[in-house]
């Protein structure tokens, strides 16, 4: 599997009340092995997990269902690492 980055940053007026299920999906993606690290920015601005997906289209569809992309509140960023 590949490792994905994927940001998040939140935008003016998101609805914090999204954020526990965020945090329900990173810790079934914990569950299922997918989410290795997550955590949020210490200026509060948003955060960031590293996600394993066999491929970008894979990690795409999985970012998709996360509650912090389907509300809209976060502008979300996937990328590819490879990190070492």
């Amino acid at each position: 599997m590949n490792l994905y980055l994927v940001t998040l940053m939140r935008r003016a007026g998101f609805d914090p009340a999204v954020v526990p299920r965020h945090h329900q999906f990173l810790e079934d993606l914990r569950a299922q092995g997918r989410n290795q690290m997550s955590g949020g920015f210490g200026d509060k601005s948003g955060g960031a997990y590293l996600l394993r997906a066999v491929d970008t289209a894979e990690a795409q569809a999985i970012v998709a269902r996360d509650p912090a992309y389907t509300s809209g509140g976060w502008e979300v960023s996937v990328r590819e690492w490879q990190a070492r």
